[in-house]
This record gives structure tokens, C-alpha cells and sequence, in this order.
């Protein structure tokens, strides 16, 4: 994809500074840029890179002010990082704006779809699969019986989405992803076996939900997991059958929420946090990384730990933990004093 530095200037409705002809196809950091590539400056830490800069077209903030000569062409905005964010965006956009349907595939006779749709090669539609406007799914996607999936939604390359999903508008779904698999229920039998309890719920994706690579997403038992508006899922995250997390919480990779787990909204939780079942997490709570919760959490909490404990009280804690040799040695030499102090008195006696 080519873009003339006109054409970015107005994408970005920004002034520009030279040749309005001069091209780009590429992106790259500032201090990497070579020419046919588009970079921009937005911390001050970098400014020196940008008059060594081989980059064509530098994207600025409106305040700057060039002390020396400059080989690539500027555009200036108010936000530099953010426009060049806004470009990003742009380019994914254009770059996953594929239509069509490859070859091979499977689409079942009783699967629709919306207007701009594109399916990749060695993908699967199941029965009954209902699919809206401006979907883009990647090649090797299965996708089972009855699944419902609404406008703007991307499903790449590899990811396994069982029957009943449902998934929301502008929703975005990485490689690996298993969305609707069996929950964890097994129960045993007098002789100690574990026999297989049915999973016959399904798991609901609401509007701008993303999940990262290597996700799994459980299905529920009875009923639905749930996952409501906003919600953001780093890689390789485990979600268990029931669970439901709430609108705009974000959950860093290799957490573990476990079965009919009730998570609030605007939650904030790091990697490696480690949830039990059957418990209720509430609104603004906050989660350090590695963290262990086995108990009810109250809105606006702040944890850290394993088992979790307040924040404040965990760092003030933590002062101890990291001391108790020395403190236990002081303790000794304190029993150590004072006994041999309370020998000598006895025996003065």
C-alpha cells in the first residue's frame, strides 16, 4: 500500500511541510526510518533521531521547531502520538480490508452473511451460522452450528468458535483463540470415578469485546459465560464455564478466572492472577500480577498477594518479609541477652 504525504496530511487533517507527492508504504520508528517509510516524533527524549532520520515523512507536533536541516518531509498536528496512532488504525484497516470467499471451504447451505464479507481458505461454517455486515474471517476458522456473529467483527487466522457463540459488533478474535468449549464439570461416582457433567450452555461476546491469542472461553453449564461491552483479554487467558466478567475490565495473559466467577466493571487485573469459583469481584478493583483471590472482593479494591491482601498493607508488609532474617536474628541475640541477664541474677540471689 502506497500513501502520498498529501493523503496522510489530510487523513490527519495536518499542515504539511514539502512535497505533497513524495510516497510512503511502510511504518517505522524514528530512529529506524529509511526512505519510503513514515515515522513520528512525539517524545522529546527522540529528537535528536530526526535529523539523522532517513524516514520520508515525519509526523510532528504543531509546537516544533526544526534547529537544524531537516531530510524528511513533516506534517504537523496537535498530537503527534495520537495521530500516528489514528494512522495505525487506518493502515490495519486497509490492510485487512479483504472480500470474498476462498477456496477451499466449507459454508453450510443454511449459513448467512452480510455485505463485505471475506472467509479464508480452509474455513468451516456450520449449520444455521448467522453472520452480519463487514466480518473478516481468517483462514483455517471453525465455526459451529448456530453461532451469531453481528457487524465489524474480525476472526483470525486458527481460532475455534463452538456452536451457540454469540459475539457482539467490533468484536476482534486472535489466532488460537477457543471460544464455547466444554467447561470443567465432571462429578464422582461411588467408586471414585469422574463421570462427565453435560455442558449445554453457550458463552455470549457483547459489543467491542477483543481477545487475545491463545484465549479459552469456556461455555457455560447452564445458562451463558459472559463477557459485556468493552472488555479486553490478553493472550492466554483461561475463563471457566459460568463465569462473567463486566463492561471495560481488562485482564492481563496467563490469568485464571475458575467457574461461576461474577467479575464487576472498569476492573483492572495483571498476569498470572489466579481467580477461584463462586465468588464476586466488584467494580474499579485492581489486581497486581501473580496475585491469588479466594475470597469476595468490594468495589474499589486494590490487592496484592497470594493469598491477596489490600495493596497498602501488602507493600508495608512486605518491608517484614523481606527482613525476617535479620529480624529473627535480633530477636536471638535479644533471648540470648536477656537470658543470660535473668541466669546471673538467680544465681546472685
Amino acid at each position: 500500500m502506497v500513501f502520498t504525504a498529501g493523503q496522510i496530511a489530510g487523513i490527519l487533517e495536518g499542515e504539511l511541510l514539502g512535497n505533497s507527492e513524495v510516497t510512503v508504504h511502510k511504518l517505522a520508528k524514528i530512529e529506524e526510518g529509511e526512505k519510503g517509510a513514515l515515522t513520528f516524533l512525539a517524545n522529546p527524549k527522540y529528537t535528536s533521531h530526526i535529523y539523522s532520520t532517513k524516514a520520508s515523512i515525519t509526523i510532528v507536533n504543531k509546537d516544533f521547531v526544526p534547529e537544524h536541516e531537516l531530510k524528511t518531509i513533516l506534517i504537523k498536528v496537535d498530537n503527534a502520538y495520537e495521530a500516528f496512532s489514528k494512522i495505525l488504525e487506518f493502515y490495519n484497516e486497509v490492510k485487512n480490508n479483504k472480500t470474498g470467499i476462498e477456496e477451499p471451504v466449507f459454508k453450510s447451505e443454511t449459513a448467512t452473511y452480510g455485505d463485505s464479507f471475506y472467509l479464508g481458505a480452509f474455513s468451516y461454517l456450520g449449520n444455521n451460522v448467522t453472520i452480519g455486515d463487514n466480518v473478516k474471517i481468517h483462514p483455517n476458522v471453525y465455526i459451529g452450528d448456530n453461532v451469531s456473529i453481528a457487524n465489524n467483527v474480525t476472526i483470525f487466522a486458527g481460532a475455534k468458535i463452538y456452536s451457540e457463540t454469540v459475539i457482539g459488533n467490533n468484536c476482534v478474535i486472535n489466532s488460537g483463540v477457543v471460544i464455547g468449549s466444554d467447561g470443567f464439570g465432571f462429578s464422582p461416582d461411588k467408586n471414585g470415578e469422574y463421570k462427565k457433567i453435560p455442558q449445554t450452555g453457550n458463552v455470549i461476546l457483547k459489543d467491542n469485546v477483543d481477545v487475545g491469542a491463545g484465549t479459552t472461553i469456556d461455555r457455560a453449564t447452564l445458562g451463558s459465560t459472559i463477557i459485556h461491552k468493552g472488555v479486553k483479554l490478553d493472550n492466554q487467558i483461561q475463563i471457566a464455564h459460568n463465569v462473567e466478567i463486566g463492561e471495560h475490565t481488562v485482564i492481563a495473559a496467563q490469568t485464571g478466572i475458575a467457574g461461576s466467577t461474577k467479575i464487576g466493571r472498569r476492573c483492572m487485573i495483571g498476569g498470572q492472577v489466579g481467580i477461584v469459583g463462586h465468588i464476586t469481584i466488584g467494580d474499579n478493583v485492581k489486581i497486581q500480577a501473580q496475585s491469588g483471590i479466594g475470597r469476595n472482593i468490594k468495589s474499589n479494591e486494590v490487592l496484592q498477594g497470594s493469598p491477596a491482601l489490600n495493596y497498602g498493607d501488602y507493600n508495608k508488609s512486605y518491608v517484614y518479609f523481606k527482613n525476617l532474617p535479620k529480624i529473627l536474628n535480633r530477636i536471638d541475640e535479644l533471648e540470648k541477652k536477656y537470658s543470660d541477664h535473668y541466669k546471673n541474677e538467680t544465681e546472685n540471689h
